[in-house]
Formats: C-alpha cells, structure tokens, sequence
C-alpha cells in the first residue's frame, strides 16, 4: 500500500470513528489508529485544511463534527444533464439513449 493510500484509508477510518462520536481522547484514537499522536494531528490538519468541522467534545471524551458533513474519496459515475453532453463530445453528439420516462433535457450518452 502506498503512503497516499494509508492516509486515505486513515482520514476514512476517522471519519467513521468521528460519526460514531467513538474516537476516544487523542493517546486513545493514535493507539487505535497504530500512529502517533503527532502523526493523528497532522491528518486532523488535513482534514480541516478541507473543511471538516472537527472539535472535541470533553463531555463525550470524542471527536466530533460540529456540523453534518459527508467524506468521500474515489471515483464515482453520474449521469449527464443538459448541456453537460456538449462538452464531453465535443459538439459532435453520440448516440442519445431516451430510456423509458424520458424527461429533457436529461441525456446520456451510450
């Protein structure tokens, strides 16, 4: 596994501890995590550098998110609406599939 790889499986893991208020105090979470605590608050760095509302709630003895926010890395497919199509042909349309229910200007290409 990649160094990459291993943060991003790490920011993953502690964004499902985060959500369950589970993390424990920092000694607790870098234990748990196999990292060290400076280790545990640089990836808090990057996650706040994007915009994770992360603090520590001494009552729960858990990091938490201040506000409702959702993680995702990877790839992930959608389908294209209107005039998105142009850009991804270039101008020159493909074959349009009008599935059943057809609704303009939703369009995909096949």
């Amino acid at each position: 596994m990649t160094k990459i790889e291993r943060q991003i499986e790490l920011i993953e893991r502690l964004d499902r501890l985060i959500r369950m208020q589970a993390t424990g105090n920092p000694q607790q979470l870098a234990r748990r995590l196999d990292i060290s605590k400076a280790s545990l608050f640089r990836i808090f760095e990057v996650m706040k550098r994007l915009n994770a509302p992360i603090i520590f709630d001494i009552g729960l003895q858990s990091y938490i998110y201040e506000e409702q926010v959702s993680f995702r890395f990877g790839f992930y497919t959608r389908d294209l609406q209107g005039e998105e199509i142009l850009e991804i042909s270039g101008g020159s349309f493909q074959r349009i599939l009008m599935e059943p229910g057809f609704n303009y200007p939703y369009l995909r290409i096949v």
